[in-house]
């Protein structure tokens, strides 16, 4: 099975370079059934954001999957999401997401926090290997992607998936709606 290859990206087999991965995403990846279709590549740290990554490497916005972390409240129950939306879109925090979460309001987590719980770096975080009580929503979209870029855990790599597979990560729930045009 080949690697899925972009741009100016060099792809390495995420089984074999499992350093090149937070711990929680490395121990996600290391059983799953697709991780072999999966690649990781590594880049300078600086260029992690979407942009800076895309203008760096030549990649279109439309191969980015971005991963953002919200929570809300109701009857004092936190509920957090993991939401992952391409990143020529933006997700729908104050509609889509407040209603799926049955939410009155909906907030970016705190970035120490969403990194503490993680176990990942901020500019890295990802849909794999999430804490198990919070919802990891995947935009339908995301599965058009050729070959997504997601986070890797860490601001030095990133990992290559083909789209169809973002949403079959372990946890992941694929779902219309969650992002809102650019």
């Amino acid at each position: 099975m080949s690697l899925p290859t972009l741009g100016a990206l060099q792809p390495l087999p995420v089984r074999e370079h499992l350093d090149l991965l937070a711990a929680p995403v490395a121990a996600a990846l290391a059983d799953w059934a697709h991780v072999d279709e999966v690649a990781v590549t590594a880049i300078d740290p600086a260029l992690a954001d979407t942009a800076a990554l895309s203008a760096a490497y030549d990649l279109p916005m439309t191969t980015g999957a971005n991963c953002v972390v919200v929570s809300g409240k109701r009857a004092g129950e936190e509920r957090v999401a993991a939401c992952v939306v391409r990143a020529d879109t933006r997700a729908d925090v104050n509609g889509f997401v407040k209603r799926t979460l049955d939410v009155r309001k909906c907030s970016f987590l705190p970035m120490e926090r969403a990194t503490e719980e993680s176990g990942m770096e901020h500019g890295g975080i990802t849909p794999a290997g999430l804490p198990g009580a919070w919802r990891v929503l995947v935009d339908a979209r995301v599965a058009g992607i050729e070959v997504a870029v997601l986070g890797s855990g860490l601001r030095r790599s990133k990992l290559l998936v083909p789209g169809h597979l973002v949403a079959a990560l372990p946890g992941a729930e694929q779902v219309d709606d969650l992002a809102l045009a650019p």
